[in-house]
């Protein structure tokens, strides 16, 4: 009779997530992992089968969480401009001398691959580019963001902009210089 698990297999996807995130896929080592989660080389294999099936469920986690970190500002109050401000403010002040984003470090590290870990990555862009763009639409109705603006590419133009001011974050930028980055951004999109 096998035994039942002793463990919550949430707490240990997201200790995976962090040595992950730190380290990345290739660098972090199986016992790295048993290390960060508590778990031995059987049972981090008995749960999830592989270290890439961790990553994919660690990666899972963590978009999951920070797209709905993202909805509920964009869903929130004020105009389209003050919420993708927020946004924005939002993206510097958790970057500051930070590891930089998950999604964004493992596009750079094993682009997009045609696997369980693109699709994490393909499904994340698409649900930021959906909440950006209705934000957009939203902004040209309520007078926030310039007219005639086309909102696809707002929304590719501020996922763009996250991502760069992610990787300036991770390379240890300070916060004049992400919030010149930002209000560059914005410049070129809110309503005068």
């Amino acid at each position: 009779m096998a035994r039942p698990r002793e463990f919550d297999e949430t707490a240990a996807v997201e200790k995976a997530m962090q040595a992950f995130w730190e380290h990345g896929y290739e660098a972090t080592s199986t016992q790295e992992l048993c290390e960060a989660t508590g778990l031995g080389r059987s049972s981090v294999y008995n749960t999830f089968t592989s270290k890439r099936a961790l990553f994919q469920r660690s990666l899972t986690h963590y978009t999951t969480r920070e797209l709905g970190k993202r909805k509920a500002i964009l869903d929130g109050p004020g105009t389209a401009a003050e919420r993708i401000t927020a946004v924005l403010d939002t993206v510097i002040e958790a970057g500051l001398g930070n590891r930089g984003c998950f999604v964004v470090n493992t596009l750079a590290e094993l682009g997009l691959p045609d696997d369980e870990v693109g699709a994490a990555l393909r499904s994340d862009t698409e649900q930021n580019l959906a909440m950006f763009a209705e934000c957009a639409r939203e902004g040209v109705l309520d007078g926030s963001l310039r007219d005639g603006l086309d909102p696809a590419g707002v929304a590719e133009f501020l996922l763009s902009t996250i991502s760069g001011l992610r990787v300036m974050g991770r390379r240890g930028s300070n916060r004049d210089a992400l919030y010149a980055v930002a209000d560059l951004a914005l410049s070129a999109i809110v309503a005068r």
